[in-house]
């Protein structure tokens, strides 16, 4: 009986060893191919998470671009936009309506084509036919400047040149003022686009750079008008015509 036992040991262990050295070369030889179900829905798919055919990026594949970002545009990560102050704008004051030109009655006793200069009103008046004339708005001479008087046009020019009188030069100077002794015609220039000479006198109806200041006593004694205005009145008068200033 030992014998038996002992035969049946041995046949269990050469199976066994034959079993171990099946299973060694099976590791080594060609495994069948995996079967991939062709169902993209199938159940096993499904349970994936996210649909078949997207690739999600991952998290350091997302950090590259800005990283990129900022390293190629360092002046972006360290400063920001400073914004340029806005330009400061200098209000004038509007024209009073009543100085712009318009027609009106007339009934005093100048002939049509005089030119009548109330310096009380701050108006002139161009004369017309049929009790009419034509009304400017006028800024004329300031406290100490007023005068009166009856003179001719003598002289008309286009964008006139300024030279100030000695005593003007030297007034303004005790004032803190300095005015040049000469200045060309232009848009700077005080005497504005056109002037009418009166007379021998320094007075003179001209433009003026400063038509916010139409409607007042603002002038040495000369009558100044919107340049506008002075260019329509320049066309509408010539040399010879009489001015009465009251």
């Amino acid at each position: 009986m030992k014998t038996a036992f002992c035969s049946l040991l041995g046949a269990a262990a050469i199976l066994a060893a034959g079993a171990t050295t099946t299973l060694a070369n099976d590791r080594y030889a060609d495994m069948p191919p995996v079967m991939v179900s062709p169902d993209l829905s199938a159940p096993w798919v499904l349970q994936l998470g996210h649909a078949p055919g997207i690739v999600r990026p991952t998290r350091q594949a997302t950090q590259q671009p800005l990283q990129r970002l900022f390293q190629t545009q360092p002046d972006r990560q360290r400063t920001a936009a400073v914004q340029q102050p806005a330009k400061r704008m200098v209000m004038r004051p509007q024209i009073n309506p009543i100085y712009l030109p318009q027609e009106v009655a007339y009934d005093g006793p100048a002939k049509p084509g005089t030119i009548v200069i109330d310096t009380h009103q701050n108006f002139l008046y161009l004369v017309e036919k049929n009790g009419k004339a034509r009304r400017y708005g006028v800024g004329t001479g300031k406290p100490g400047f007023e005068w009166s008087g009856t003179h001719k046009i003598t002289d008309k020019k286009v964008w006139p040149d300024w030279r100030p009188p000695a005593e003007m030069i030297k007034r303004e100077a005790a004032k803190g003022r300095y005015l040049p002794t000469y200045l060309a015609g232009g848009i700077e220039n005080p005497l504005g686009a056109r002037a009418l000479y009166l007379g021998t006198t320094e007075y003179r109806i001209h433009g003026t750079n400063q038509p916010w200041t139409i409607g007042g006593a603002v002038s040495s004694g000369c009558i100044r008008m919107r340049n506008e205005d002075v260019v329509d009145l320049y066309e509408r008068v010539n040399v010879g015509t009489t001015v009465e200033v009251i």
